[in-house]
């Protein structure tokens, strides 16, 4: 996901912020809740080895590997033609020199073609964050709604506590 999860959140609460404080976080916490929901559901849905959005993508991937050239330097080191351009795989390393596969830490085109040749299974070069049970456990938790606030129990200190605004100093235009 490109877009900050706060600027998300920003532009869904942009006409809330005028709500109390109180009720501002209630409204946060029943989005979360929401997404947390939703998103649970999903995964539990899922029945591959990974998630559905890592699947497509190493279908992709797949296919691109498809158009390449190969030549084998080693059991775990190979040289993949791409187009005018060669990049080099350590299968040992999980590396490549398009360094897509390390950063991502999911088979590139190029390691596909590698890990394809090698006859070895692409999900053991995937890391376990994609996986569908790692997704699941992610949204394991329930994100449980509050009591009404006049159910609270709050102790005497917190109450008796006076919160300020924040001290804020401009700073000076150089």
């Amino acid at each position: 996901m490109t877009t900050n999860i706060l600027e998300c959140i920003n532009a869904i609460l942009v006409k809330k912020r005028e709500l109390p404080v109180t009720a501002l976080a209630e409204e946060m916490r029943s989005l979360v809740q929401r997404w947390h929901y939703e998103r649970r559901t999903e995964a539990e849905k899922c029945k591959t080895w990974l998630t559905p959005v890592v699947e497509t993508l190493l279908s992709e991937q797949y296919q691109l590997s498809m158009q390449m050239c190969l030549n084998s330097a080693s059991d775990t080191v190979y040289i993949v033609l791409d187009g005018d351009k060669n990049r080099f795989v350590d299968l040992q390393a999980r590396t490549c020199s398009c360094r897509r596969f390390q950063l991502e830490q999911l088979p590139c085109a190029h390691a596909m073609i590698a890990i394809r040749h090698s006859k070895r299974d692409v999900y053991n070069f995937c890391s376990e964050y994609y996986n569908s049970s790692t997704w699941k456990a992610t949204y394991a938790e329930v994100v449980y709604p509050l009591s009404h606030q006049g159910d609270w129990v709050v102790p005497n200190e917190v109450c008796d506590v006076k919160v300020l605004p924040p001290d804020i100093r401009s700073v000076s235009e150089r």
